[in-house]
Parts: structure tokens; sequence; C-alpha cells
């Protein structure tokens, strides 16, 4: 087989499994106009055609189907196979791509970059933040972060460092006008902002103390999917946020924001590092895990 086949049907390979060949052109570090070539390539070399595209989608045609089926194998294997090869060497090397959420990243991996790179000199890290959720196999990743409870079967999770908690956070100015909530069912009566994913689905402030567990559903008039815009709109005045306490830490030790309902926000379960079970972990995956582990 020639080099350009096989780059061709790694060029396929990628689109299909992003649906997109922008996406397929950002994980093979290309331009889109470069993979939508070596595919037409391909397509022609073998006769058929494989990928239905119009300008909104990018579909499998059945043939495409099948011969992606055969090739995501096969691509695993040569992965794992260069993958070992890091076991003949000194230091780890090479790239790991990692998800993490935005809302954490900052917390769990801005300590551990700079060590991690000066110790590992030829190892290339490449962060992907953002709080939308992620098949990390389906999006080219090594690894990613989540809470346990969203994690799928067939992953290996490490404990990370650190445990992080959420707080209820309101300005000075803001409890001039309104009570301090003594528990969460006082917070029917306050403004509160709606916490939600990328995807517009909102999430539930959650409570617990001694063994009482509650979910408070805002109705407030903002609605928000980053934490940092959580902290501003409390900073405003205008209403309360329910953020993760590292983003508020500062502004609430300088006094520029009220903590309330401390009692109710216990430590949350501990974040992941997570990885596909079937897959070899590379010397530089593991580098990264060792790092962060707790």
């Amino acid at each position: 087989m020639r080099a350009t086949d096989l780059s061709e049907l790694a060029a396929f390979d990628a689109v299909a499994r992003h649906s997109s060949f922008r996406r397929a052109a950002e994980e093979r570090g290309v331009t889109a106009s470069a993979i939508s070539h070596a595919v037409s390539n391909l397509e022609e070399r073998v006769g058929l055609r494989l990928l239905n595209r119009t300008t909104r989608s990018v579909s499998l045609t059945d043939a495409g189907a099948m011969l992606q089926a055969r090739l995501a194998p096969a691509f695993g294997d040569i992965g794992a196979a260069l993958d070992a090869l890091n076991q003949f060497r000194d230091t780890p090397f090479g790239k790991v791509r990692i998800n993490v959420p935005n809302s954490i990243a900052p917390f769990v991996l801005g300590h551990i970059i700079g060590p991690l790179i000066t110790n590992n000199p030829n190892l290339e890290v490449e962060i992907v933040a953002t709080d939308r959720l992620v098949d990390i196999v389906e999006e080219g990743f090594d690894a990613g972060i989540r809470l346990g409870e969203s994690l799928r079967d067939g992953m290996i999770a490490v404990n990370i460092k650190p445990r992080m908690r959420f707080a209820v956070i309101g300005s000075p100015g803001y409890f001039r006008n309104h009570e301090i909530p003594t528990t969460p069912r006082d917070l029917g009566g306050h403004v509160c902002v709606q916490n939600m994913y990328p995807n517009g689905m909102r999430y539930p402030w959650e409570f617990e103390l001694e063994g009482e567990a509650i979910a408070f559903h805002p109705s407030g008039p903002i609605a928000l999917d980053d934490h940092e815009l959580m902290v501003h709109a409390a900073l405003s005045g205008v209403a309360l946020a329910y953020v993760w306490e590292n983003r508020a830490q500062r502004d609430i030790l300088d006094g520029r924001l009220v903590r309330c309902l401390d009692e109710w926000c216990p430590p949350e379960d501990w974040f992941h590092l997570y990885y596909p079970s079937r897959r070899h972990m590379s010397a530089g995956l593991r580098a990264v895990v060792d790092a962060m582990k707790v």
C-alpha cells in the first residue's frame, strides 16, 4: 500500500468519525480542503461514493459505513502499536489530547502543566476545555475529565486532585435588599441564575446536609453556561449564583461577594481522568495520570 493510500484512508476515517471535514482537519492538523481532496481521491480510486455531502451535513453512504467499520479497529491497532513503542523510550514522547470541562479546567490542570512539560520535554499536551459533553473516543481524545456519574461503560477512571465543591454567592449590595438564605428552601424568594450546559439543558442547584438532599431548580431571568459569567452576574448585584467555589474564592476573600448556605455544599464526588479500557496506555498518558492522580 502506498503512503498516499494510507493517508487518504486516515482522512476518510477522521471525517467518518466526526461527520465533519473541519473537525477532521483539526484532528489531523491540516486544512479542510486537504481532507476533502484526500477523500475525493479515495472515492475516485475505489469508484464509489463514500460520503454524502450537503452544505449542512456529512453522512456515510452504505459503502462508506462498511469501509469505516473495517478501518476503525485497524487504525486502533496501528495506534496501539505506535503507543507501545514508548516502552523503549527513557521519557514520554508524542502528543496527549485531553478533554476537560471549561468550568474546572484551571483548577484541575493549571498547576500541573508547567511541571509536566518541564519533567517531560518530549511530551506535547493538547487540552480542549469545553462544558459540552464529549465522546472522547469519537472525537480523538486520549483521555477526558468528568465527575464519575457521567462516565460511560468501558472506561478506566482515576481519581484526580483537587476535590471541589459548589458555593452560593451574592454581592453585599444584593443582600442589602434581600435576606441571606439559611436553607435551600429560602431560595424560592430570591433571584437565582439558571445553570445550563452548552446544549441548553438546565441542571439544578444541589444541596445536602446531614443526609437530607435538596435539588433546587431556579427560574430566574438569567441562564448561563459559563461559571465566569455567573460570578459576574453575582457581582453585578442582580442575582445569586451557584458556581464552583474556586471560581469565586478571590472575590469572597476580598469581600466583593458573600457566600451563603456553606454547610449545605459538601465536596462533590471526585473528578476522574478517564480513558478507554481497551486502549494501550502510552507513556505520555501515563505521565499525565501520574501527575494528576490522588
